[in-house]
């Protein structure tokens, strides 16, 4: 009897064609939707319109997403929170980055350019045999995916924006050449981090970078208190199109930057006497304790003591801020982590067939990343800690400025 009642192979094919194949479609996505409200229900303390005792947050508008099954793809809305944040527990975590990293391993397999260990990968997916039309359709539809998260609206304010780059290798014609991947992600209003962009360029240019801030204000970025990067000239004058933001220069890069101007005998103690600047209370107390130590470096390290009096304003900009907010702020660490897992998935591929191969797998990586950020319980920051920034925001001028000239 049960294998009467539920179709396999083509038989399920004809009836996703037919009118049930609508009909099955329409009744699993209701589906999805009594289960979200069920669960969305249970983490709020309360029914949609209900009033309740047990009730901890509002709902605050949703957020679209696709569910791929065997009847096609599922659109459905994903409530948000004023407070916290839901994620479905039907969504398989992780499942995009996979399948984007097996299309590009297929890819750079067919475009002749893979490693040994990507013919390795090659093999335990199933062979040399690999049905170029098949990894042609997925490819296609991942990319389709990619440019929408790349591109999707900027809809809350943003108060904190990390920036960063990692270079991978690319195919181009007969040479592989660095390409620049630049990063952005950021800390809205209430606390929680999001990633805003992703592109690839030839290297660190102004223009590059210029071009990709250019677009996040396109996309309605807004609201930008602090800019944390490190200092490459590039980058540093792109920052302009974001006028009125304040820059925090990267202090891990900075001190290293430091210590190659200092005698490596003498390196260890400089170094402590450096972190005495940053165990200070306040930006004042920090800023004199800088001006100490940069005299007392004068004598044997001319150099070092230049670079850090001249990096005074920029590398304690972080200081300006809410103290229960320094140790994230103070340095690009936290995009730092989000590169280590960047490259933990592109040294599979190696080298890669094209640009947009590695946009795909970066974009679906991020994706995800962003996925578990939203559905995280905890913000970042406390709600508490980001009032004291963001009780009196409006956007910098130079902002709205961008958008009506970009």
């Amino acid at each position: 009897m049960t294998n009467e009642m539920v179709p396999h192979g083509e038989d399920m094919g004809e009836i996703l064609r037919g009118p049930d194949g609508d009909f099955l479609r329409q009744a699993t996505r209701e589906m999805l939707h009594e289960i979200i409200e069920d669960e969305v229900a249970a983490r709020i303390g309360a029914g949609r319109y209900e009033r309740s005792a047990d009730r901890v947050t509002h709902r605050n508008g949703t957020r679209s997403r696709t569910l791929e099954t065997r009847l096609g793809e599922i659109e459905f809305e994903i409530p948000k929170l004023r407070q916290g944040s839901y994620f479905p527990s039907f969504l398989e975590p992780r499942r995009r980055v996979e399948k984007a990293l097996v299309s590009v391993v297929q890819e750079a397999y067919i475009h002749g350019v893979s490693t040994r260990k990507v013919d390795a990968l090659v093999k335990a997916l199933g062979g040399s045999g690999i049905d170029k039309s098949k990894v042609s359709r997925l490819c296609a539809e991942l990319d389709e995916k990619a440019e929408a998260f790349r591109n999707r609206a900027i809809e809350e304010e943003i108060i904190y924006l990390w920036l960063d780059a990692v270079y991978e290798r690319v195919r181009e014609g007969e040479h592989v050449r660095k390409k620049a991947v630049v990063l952005a992600i950021g800390v809205t209003a209430d606390g929680r981090r999001t990633v805003l962009g992703i592109d690839v360029g030839a290297a660190e240019t102004e223009a590059f970078w210029t071009q990709f801030l250019r677009s996040l204000l396109r996309r309605g970025l807004s609201g930008v208190k602090l800019v944390i990067s490190d200092a490459h000239e590039g980058l540093k004058k792109a920052l302009k199109v974001l006028d009125g933001a304040s820059w925090q220069r990267c202090r891990v890069h900075t001190l290293r930057s430091i210590l190659t101007h200092v005698a490596k005998s003498q390196q260890a103690m400089v170094m402590a006497a450096l972190k005495t600047i940053f165990v200070q209370s306040s930006r004042a107390d920090a800023v004199r304790q800088l001006e100490e130590v940069g005299r007392a470096l004068k004598k044997k390290s001319p150099k070092a003591a230049e670079l850090l009096l001249e990096a005074s304003e920029d590398v304690l900009a972080y200081m300006n801020f809410p103290s229960e907010h320094w140790r994230q702020l103070h340095s690009t660490n936290p995009l730092e982590r989000l590169i280590k897992e960047i490259r933990r998935r592109t040294r599979v591929v190696g080298i890669f067939p094209h640009a947009k191969s590695l946009i795909r797998l970066v974009a679906m990586l991020l994706s995800e990343q962003d996925d578990e950020w939203q559905a995280a319980e905890k913000a970042y920051f406390s709600q508490t800690s980001m009032a004291k920034v963001t009780s009196s925001i409006s956007p910098p001028p130079g902002l709205m400025k961008e958008v009506a000239t970009g």
